[in-house]
C-alpha cells in the first residue's frame, strides 16, 4: 500500500491553488466544501473561479507562480496545463515538506484526491494512487447505490450517544459488541429516520436480543432487477428472511443476500396457495423472533399487493416496519413496450383496475371505464379477457379500441400482443399467452402507428 488514506481537517486552514481555469475550479469547489481558506495564483483567473471565491477570506493573485506563495500553506494543488509550472510547484512543495497534488500527474504528487462519498459526518474515499481515476469514480458509484442517504443521520446519532455509551458500558469491547448488535437491530433504522428516543431503547436495552425484529414491505418492480430502487437493494441485503410471491422474478431474487432464508408465499396454478391471514401471522411471528423480514412483492406493495392488510397486522402487534414503493407493472411494462399510458391528444387519464375473474366474470363499474379518451390497465386479467372485452363494448367502448397484452413484461421473455376489443381474445388464444400479463386498453396502444 503506497498511499495511506488520511482525512485532513482543512477547516479555516490555508491552501494554495496554482491555476485559474476549469481544472482548478473543480478542485476549488471541493476544497470549499471542506472549509479551507484558499489562495489562487494564476495570471489568468476565469470568471467562474472568481465568482465562487468572492468571500473576503479567499485571495486571488493574478500573478505568475513563485515559491514565495508556499510558506504557511498546509496543502498545494497545481491545476494548470503548463507542465513546467506544475513541475516547479511539485519540486518546491516537496522541498518545503508541503503536501502537493498535481492534477493528472501522479508522479508529481505526494497526495492524491480520491473519489468521495459524502454522507457527512461519514466520509468514504476511494483511490487508485492516481492511476485510474475513471475506475475510482466507477467504484464510488457502486457504493453510492447501496449506501443509504440517511446514514449521515445514523452517524450523528451514534456520535451524540457516544459519551453515554462510555458511562453505561465501561470497557471498549462491550461497547463494540453493543454497537454491532444495535446496527443489526431495528434501532439503526429508527435512528436513520430521526427517531432517536425510540432508537435508544435498542441501543441501551438490558438485553438487545429480546427485542422484536422488523419487517420490510418492498416493491420488487415488474421483473427486471435493474428497476429495483436503491432502498429496495439496501434492505434486500439486510434481511435474513425473505417471503416472496409468484410475481417476483428469479433474477430479482438473485439480488437478495446469499445467506437469507427464502420462503415462497404466493399463488401458483396447480399448487396450494398461502392465504393472506397466514402470511400476516407469519410476518408477525418471524419479527417477534427477532428476524429482519423482507416481504418482497411484485410491482408495488400498495397497488393490488395487499400491503395494507399486512401493515395492519404489524401495527396491531407493534412490529416495526418500513414500506418501500416499487415500479408498478403498469408503468414498467408499458414503458418497456413503448406505450405511453397518457398522451395529450389520445388519453387524459389512466385507471388501474384488477381484472381477476370470479366465477368466470369480471365485476367492475364498466360504465366508468367506457370513456374513449381514457387508458384502462387491467392487472391479473388474462383469465377474464373475454368478459372484459365484452363488457367494455356493451357499455359503449368502440369495438375497434386498441388493446395490448404484455406477457412477462420487462423481462427477456417479454412479448407484446396487439389487437382490438373485438379481436384480442382470439389473438391471445392462438398465441397461448403466458402469465403474468398486463392488459392495456386505449388509443395510446397504437399512438405511433404510421
Amino acid at each position: 500500500m503506497r498511499y495511506l488514506p488520511l482525512h485532513f481537517d482543512l477547516q479555516g486552514r490555508d491552501v494554495l491553488v496554482v491555476g485559474g481555469g476549469e481544472i482548478a475550479r473543480r478542485k476549488i469547489e471541493l476544497l470549499l466544501r471542506s472549509g479551507a481558506h484558499i489562495t489562487v495564483v494564476s495570471p489568468d483567473i476565469s470568471g467562474p473561479v472568481a465568482a465562487i471565491l468572492q468571500e473576503k477570506i479567499h485571495v486571488l493573485n493574478r500573478q505568475v507562480y513563485a515559491p514565495g506563495f508556499l510558506p504557511g500553506k498546509c496543502l498545494v494543488v497545481a491545476a494548470t496545463d503548463d507542465e513546467t509550472v506544475n513541475e516547479a510547484v511539485s519540486r518546491d512543495a516537496k522541498h518545503l515538506g508541503v503536501p502537493v497534488n498535481v492534477v493528472d500527474s501522479p508522479a508529481l504528487c505526494t497526495v492524491t484526491f480520491p473519489a468521495i462519498i459524502d454522507r457527512e459526518p461519514l466520509i468514504i474515499s476511494v483511490g487508485s494512487a492516481g492511476l485510474a481515476p475513471v475506475l475510482t469514480r466507477f467504484v464510488r458509484e457502486l457504493i453510492e447505490r447501496t449506501l443509504p442517504e440517511r446514514i449521515s443521520v445514523l452517524a450523528k446519532y451514534l456520535g451524540s450517544r457516544r459519551e453515554k455509551l462510555k458511562k453505561v458500558f465501561t470497557d471498549i469491547e462491550s461497547r463494540r459488541r453493543r454497537t454491532e448488535a444495535f446496527m443489526a437491530s431495528p434501532g439503526a433504522e429508527l435512528a436513520m429516520s430521526g427517531e432517536g428516543e425510540k432508537a435508544d431503547i435498542h441501543l441501551f436495552a438490558d438485553d438487545i436480543s429480546t427485542l422484536a425484529g422488523e419487517v420490510y414491505l418492498v416493491g420488487a418492480g415488474p421483473g427486471d432487477p435493474d428497476l429495483l430502487t436503491l432502498r429496495a437493494l439496501q434492505l434486500m441485503q439486510k434481511a435474513n428472511v425473505v417471503l416472496y410471491d409468484n410475481l417476483v422474478s428469479p433474477r430479482v431474487l438473485d439480488r437478495v443476500r446469499r445467506d437469507a432464508t427464502l420462503e415462497f408465499v404466493g399463488k401458483r396454478s396447480g399448487y396450494k396457495s398461502t392465504n393472506q391471514e397466514d402470511i400476516n401471522e407469519l410476518l408477525v411471528r418471524l419479527a417477534q423472533e427477532g428476524n429482519r423480514v423482507l416481504r418482497l412483492k411484485g410491482g408495488d406493495p400498495f397497488i393490488f399487493g395487499r400491503g395494507g392488510e399486512e401493515i395492519t397486522a404489524l401495527i396491531e402487534k407493534k412490529i416495526p416496519f418500513q414500506v418501500v414503493p416499487g415500479i408498478t407493472a403498469a408503468a414498467g411494462c408499458a414503458a418497456y413496450a413503448g406505450i405511453p399510458l397518457t398522451h395529450r391528444e389520445l388519453s387524459q387519464s389512466v385507471r388501474f383496475v384488477t381484472g381477476h375473474p370470479k366465477n368466470g366474470q369480471v365485476d367492475l363499474a364498466w360504465k366508468e371505464l367506457s370513456h374513449a379518451n381514457e387508458t384502462v390497465v387491467f392487472y391479473m386479467g388474462l383469465g377474464g379477457l373475454a368478459s372484459i372485452c365484452q363488457q367494455l363494448v356493451a357499455h359503449g367502448r368502440d369495438a375497434g379500441t386498441p388493446v395490448a397484452i404484455i406477457s412477462k413484461g420487462t423481462t427477456p421473455e417479454q412479448q407484446v400482443f396487439k389487437g382490438t376489443l373485438e379481436t384480442i381474445t382470439g389473438i391471445a388464444a392462438r398465441a397461448q399467452v403466458q402469465s403474468p400479463t398486463l392488459i392495456i386498453v386505449g388509443e395510446v396502444v397504437d399512438f405511433n402507428r404510421s
